[in-house]
């Protein structure tokens, strides 16, 4: 029996204003190339770096998020390789004091523990044509947090669920868009196959994973390969590798560096920087709500299990259902409900996210609320969902229209002997205990009714003038 370690290398853009060690414009993601440079992220002889105190203020946050081990300085270092387009020839990273050294994320019933995490800038991006390499460089120096876990991941669904736990994590701080399809979330992937009970295998390195997918179906080919070499008796050879999406299959792109080959050594133009109690505790007390605790908030509110956990860790759901909660009006399950289904459905058929719509937590709590009082039907309320998501007022629509149910019984049971009378049929196939049939009754009374009459009460009556117990 085989088993794979995965640990994860996951790079998160950070969402400030400029870039990791200079003013120009961090969002450059649209923009023309090489418009958003400068000496200082170009490289150019004689330009200096300062740190951008947000970045450092973003990256606390996440290791506090975290429960990492904080250093009361931040030491910046150079790591030495050369790509095309790395203007410098060098990274300004970190290495053994990095800003954040272990802690954990939770998953499920146990957790992953991370190894550190630092900031660093990123490298420009090559454009690989036929006969030719374009470089467009407005995202070097941009601001990074690398992330690393220990080989605690277990399977390729679980890694793509850490990838997305993340996401909601930094979301949810504020600190990064995390967006794989605008290159702000890049994972590397370290898998190694092992028989179980045994040491650790050698790992591979997948580099360049820019979506959740690819990180999945990178890992399940590279677990198939590592396990049939080992099953032919032959041993996996490190080294660092791509993933080809057409064919779905890894490739060696070169030997993998090991830290010697990287030369680290103190960035010699920027001083160490010191990060004091006060700074360090004004950030915690910012930090928002997690989203596992979040998760716990709302079971205690009565939200089922699977439900809290996937709103939890959508955050855009997650700010919805919470000023929807704090009016008052609706059931937290039943705002859960409609969220995760109906108002789901709806986004998905018209490809639009909750962010796109002029649905507000009032006009949904207003909606829920109607139904759960009894005031309208299911059918109603759905009908109504639409014009809702549009920005309308639920209560103004059903006063409009003259579609709150009909309380008056006398009047519904005169709609009821309206039906049985002209559905004879019907109504003796019910009477000779063939209920299948009660339904086409119980949808003429409702179509009689426009939907205003609720359908349990609309079933007993028409049993009881049937005479069916």
């Amino acid at each position: 029996m085989y088993e794979a370690a995965i640990g994860l290398e996951v790079h998160l853009h950070l969402k400030t204003r400029t870039k990791a060690f200079c003013g120009c414009q961090a969002d450059y993601f649209g923009a023309p190339p090489n418009t958003h440079t400068c000496p200082v992220c170009l490289g150019l002889p004689g330009s200096l770096p300062v740190p951008n105190k947000k970045a450092v203020e973003f990256g606390l946050r996440l290791a506090l998020a975290l429960g990492s081990r904080i250093p009361e300085r931040l030491v910046f270092h150079r790591k030495n390789y050369f790509y095309p387009d790395l203007p410098k020839n060098y990274q300004i990273s970190q290495y053994d004091l990095p800003l954040g050294q272990g802690g954990s994320l939770p998953l499920g019933e146990r957790t992953v523990r991370i190894k550190r995490l630092h900031l660093e800038e990123d490298a420009g991006k090559s454009l690989h044509l036929e006969d030719r390499t374009l470089l467009d460089l407005n995202r070097a120096g941009s601001p990074l947090i690398e992330l690393v876990t220990e080989p605690d991941l277990k399977s390729p669904e679980e890694t793509r669920l850490f990838l997305q736990r993340i996401q909601a994590l930094v979301q949810t701080l504020g600190i990064s868009e995390a967006s794989p399809e605008e290159g702000k979330m890049r994972a590397d992937v370290n898998v190694s196959v092992r028989r179980a009970g045994e040491p650790l295998g050698t790992k591979v390195e997948i580099k360049n994973l820019n979506s959740f997918k690819s990180v999945q179906r990178a890992l399940e080919y590279e677990i198939r390969r590592q396990t049939e070499i080992l099953r032919r008796g032959e041993r996996v050879k490190q080294a660092t590798l791509g993933f080809e999406e057409g064919s779905g299959k890894t490739y060696p792109m070169r030997t993998k560096e090991e830290e010697a080959d990287y030369r680290y050594f103190p960035e010699p133009d920027i001083p160490p920087v010191p990060i004091s109690r006060e700074w360090l505790e004004a950030i915690r007390q910012d930090l928002p709500e997690l989203p596992w605790e979040k998760e716990g908030r709302y079971q205690a509110l009565g939200i089922k299990a699977q439900d809290a956990e996937v709103l939890a860790y959508t955050p855009s759901l997650a700010r919805f259902l919470d000023r929807a909660l704090s009016l008052g009006q609706a059931s937290p399950q039943a705002l859960a409900n409609w969220l995760l289904a109906d108002v789901a459905g709806l986004l998905n058929d018209r490809g639009l996210t909750l962010e796109q719509t002029r649905l507000t937590p009032e006009g949904l709590a207003r909606l829920v609320a109607l139904f759960e009082r009894g005031e309208i039907t299911s059918r109603v309320a759905k009908e109504l969902l639409p014009e809702v998501l549009e920005g309308k007022d639920p209560e103004a629509l059903v006063r409009e229209r003259g579609l709150r149910v009909v309380a008056d019984e006398g009047a519904l049971r005169a709609v009821v002997a309206e039906v049985i009378a002209a559905m004879p049929e019907a109504a003796e196939s019910v009477r000779q205990g063939k209920l299948k049939a009660l339904d086409a009754l119980v949808g003429q009374v409702m179509r009689r009714t426009k939907g205003q009459a609720k359908p349990e009460l609309v079933r007993r009556f028409l049993l009881e003038a049937l005479g069916v117990g």
